[in-house]
């Protein structure tokens, strides 16, 4: 069993904006982002070259411009893997703090079911992250971006991967992480179990990972656990 603690859910989350710029800002981020960023707004993903979710992002495009806004503790990280790329290539990155994103509290990330930075963690393909998040988040039509094989392979095989992203929730997080251990491959290394968890007075509620072999048509209950997929 893990151990995980529990936060309140008015815990409030930090937001940033990265800021490309300059003459290539567009063509540069359009082939290394998920998603088609030659539209006006939406939403997109940063992926390594193994297809493992970065980070998500909601973005802004204008003329040689584009203002991504992710959560704050992983800006870091995606500015490095965008500088890593970014070979022969007029644009710049500037991180801008204290900006407004998709939610404001954690308890609202759990409860909209969309995954930060803990479940980022796990270095999972989109496809784990729900079938939501890889229609706002990828785009198939665009063309090549970093990461793009072997989500493009899960796609044309049905999208069936093993661990999935599921919303709980229970009476304790320990409880919580028993039940999603309890199906599936064993290991230090195996995705699954709590991995975000906010409680008051009724109990617990979350995200987590579950294995396929747990959840029946994306749900599963026992003893005051519900587990449904996002």
């Amino acid at each position: 069993m893990h151990s995980h603690s529990t936060i309140d859910p008015g815990t409030i989350v930090p937001w940033a904006t990265l800021w490309i710029r300059g003459r290539d800002a567009l063509s540069f981020t359009q082939g290394q982002v998920a998603a088609d960023v030659s539209q006006a707004e939406g939403w997109g993903a940063l992926l390594t070259p193994a297809s493992e979710v970065v980070a998500d992002f909601t973005f802004r495009t204008e003329e040689n411009e584009l203002a991504l806004t992710l959560r704050a503790e992983l800006a870091e990280a995606v500015v490095k893997q965008l500088r890593r790329f970014a070979l022969r290539v007029q644009c710049t990155f500037e991180l801008e703090g204290n900006a407004a994103g998709p939610y404001r509290t954690v308890g609202e990330q759990c409860d909209l079911g969309l995954a930060g930075p803990s479940e980022f963690a796990l270095s999972l393909t989109p496809q784990s992250f729900g079938g939501t998040f890889v229609k706002r988040s990828i785009s198939f039509t665009k063309g090549c971006f970093t990461g793009q094989e072997l989500v493009g392979r899960l796609d044309a095989r049905g999208s069936s991967v093993p661990f999935r992203l599921v919303h709980f929730t229970g009476p304790s997080s320990e409880a919580v992480d028993e039940f999603l251990l309890s199906s599936g491959p064993v290991g230090d290394k195996i995705p699954t179990g709590v991995t975000t968890c906010v409680g008051d007075s009724s109990g617990v509620r979350g995200l987590g990972f579950g294995h396929r072999s747990l959840l029946t048509d994306g749900e599963a209950m026992r003893d005051g656990i519900a587990i449904r997929e996002v």
